[in-house]
């Protein structure tokens, strides 16, 4: 007997996997690097051709040999990278990752090394949304919102594990192949390229911050296991503390991206230190700093090793001055209005004073650096004995440099009322800054009208020195972080000034006028450390009297 039943068609897979086209892996490879190369590479580029001819046919030849380097280098990056099960979400976090990375490159003119990639990691909420605006929308469309639709339109196309082991080879060996050959077509011209200008590799985006965040993650991994190597463990109060009257009390004041060029002490077109200017105080026009961000300068001004001998690990590793001066009797309190003491102050008593949220001084989790002072008066009356107190400032940290500062100090007219730094002229943003300096000097003043008060109890003194300093469109640069080998004064040079009360300067034996003239040559964050031992007198082995600034005023 026949079944004349129809028969039926199989069921047509629904699913929206069906419908999305396949691509190897190879070809999902093939096409990042190809967009990565000729699509988020204008930096590098641009740096790479500078002072290059484009009427001279080797012009283009070494340009068409960079996007070949450029392509392989990503290419076998991500043959190393995707593998079919996580392909699409890896290759989409790299996108994303790309496109932020691209859009402060050329926004602000960062350099992605691992000393950016370290303050990248360490950022705090607050700092980070202050990096965030309408601005980057556009960027964010273009270099991930076009790339992810595309890449949502395929799937990743299934292989035998033979096939893809095969394949995967195949890709590594190409990338390779073409890796030497694009850097063998302009060897020569390459190599003086990378001799000479060494940190344009941090421009080569995404090796760039991918490269760095492996080497700070492993650093940190490491130094997190190591115990910290003691430094003066020998330390002691000298002989001469023993004809004392009084116990000391001094101030360490750690500025925030204060840059020396716009500070009104050192002759600045505008007074932007008032207050400063009419007091006692001993300013030093000519101070290098450490490092161009906190990551790199607040460890390194702190330490003994100092940028002479820079050694990122070993400074890191070891023990501060403060702890120095712990050992040797010295009450040592860490009150911080920025983010932290970057291990400085490890194991040692500390304030976290942003999370106070006191109002008026405090909104959108940052405070006013007046909070420094709040508060002092107790801790200087409960204490007893030497008493060191460092107040780490929020100052001038961009880019919302309009924040940092109350409204009666926007003496500098029109402002650059926003973090978006290109939406205003330069003149808008020097305005912003300087009056941040403004209260900076006022916080400044009051702190040392507070230690002229206590006089008739301490010995007292103030040493105020930025970390480092700030760029504000010169040369196309915003904010701070170049790699100290290139980076311009702006970001070098910082202003340092000095209190001290005529108790101190008695007690301590030394020459005020002397001090004055050691104030007119170069110094650098190298001399903190031992300068600080030597005002306060602390003997330690690992004290450098050639580097400290006051021995030769020492009576």
């Amino acid at each position: 007997m026949n079944d004349s039943r129809p028969e039926t068609a199989a069921p047509r897979d629904s699913t929206p996997q069906a419908s999305l086209r396949e691509a190897s892996v190879a070809k999902m490879a093939l096409a990042g690097s190809a967009f990565f190369a000729v699509a988020c590479n204008g930096p590098f580029l641009t740096g790479a051709l500078a002072g290059r001819a484009w009427t001279e046919l080797a012009t283009w030849a070494f340009a068409g040999a960079m996007l070949l380097l450029l392509a392989s280098l990503h290419f076998l990056l991500l043959s190393l990278l995707l593998f079919r099960p996580f392909a699409r979400p890896v290759l989409a976090v790299l996108i994303i990752a790309t496109a932020f990375a691209t859009y402060y490159m050329q926004r602000f003119g960062v350099y992605l090394d691992p000393s950016m990639l370290r303050n990248v990691v360490k950022t705090d909420p607050a700092e980070a949304g202050e990096l965030f605006g309408w601005s980057m929308v556009p960027h964010l469309l273009i270099y991930a919102g076009i790339p992810l639709l595309v890449l949502g339109r395929y799937r990743v196309a299934k292989l035998s594990l033979r096939r893809s082991l095969t394949m995967r080879l195949a890709m590594v060996l190409a990338s390779l192949g073409l890796l030497v050959a694009s850097v063998m077509l302009v060897f020569q011209d390459f190599s003086a390229l990378m001799r000479n200008q060494k940190e344009l590799r941090y421009l080569i985006t995404p090796a760039n911050y991918l490269y760095s965040l492996t080497r700070v993650l492993v650093d940190d991994t490491r130094e997190a296991r190591a115990a910290r190597l003691p430094v003066g463990t020998d330390a002691r109060l000298s002989s001469s503390w023993g004809k004392r009257t009084r116990p000391a009390l001094f101030v360490l004041v750690v500025g925030e991206t204060v840059r020396a060029s716009n500070w009104g002490l050192n002759g600045y077109a505008r007074q932007t230190t008032p207050q400063l200017a009419a007091l006692d105080m001993i300013n030093f026009r000519d101070v290098t700093a450490c490092g161009t961000n906190t990551e790199t300068s607040l460890p390194c001004m702190f330490s003994a090793v100092g940028r002479r001998d820079y050694d990122e690990t070993r400074i890191r590793t070891s023990e501060s001055l403060l702890h120095v001066l712990n050992r040797a009797g010295f009450q040592v309190l860490w009150r911080d209005n920025q983010s932290g003491c970057k291990g400085v102050c490890e194991g040692l008593p500390q304030q976290q004073l942003d999370l106070e949220a006191i109002a008026p001084l405090c909104s959108d989790g940052r405070c006013l650096d007046e909070i420094l002072l709040r508060g002092l008066d107790m801790i200087v009356r409960d204490a007893k004995g030497n008493l060191f107190v460092v107040l780490h400032m929020l100052g001038n940290h961009g880019p919302a440099y309009y924040k940092r500062y109350p409204d009666a100090f926007r003496r500098y007219t029109p402002t650059c009322d926003t973090g978006e730094l290109r939406k205003c002229s330069q003149q808008e943003i020097v305005n912003a800054y300087d009056n941040a300096i403004l209260y900076t000097d006022d916080v400044l003043a009051k702190l040392v009208n507070f230690l002229n008060e206590q006089q008739g109890r301490y010995d007292t003194a103030m040493l105020y020195v930025s970390d480092h300093g700030e760029s504000l469109g010169e040369k196309g640069l915003y904010l701070h972080g170049v790699p100290y080998a290139i980076a311009p004064d702006e970001q070098t040079k910082v202003p340092m000034t000095w209190w001290l009360s005529p108790g101190f300067l008695g007690s301590f034996g030394l020459e005020r006028t002397c001090l004055g003239g050691q104030a007119l040559k170069p110094w650098s964050h190298d001399n903190l450390f031992h300068t600080v031992l030597g005002l306060l007198q602390v003997d330690t082995n690992v004290y450098a009297p050639e580097l400290d600034i006051a021995s030769a005023c020492r009576r």
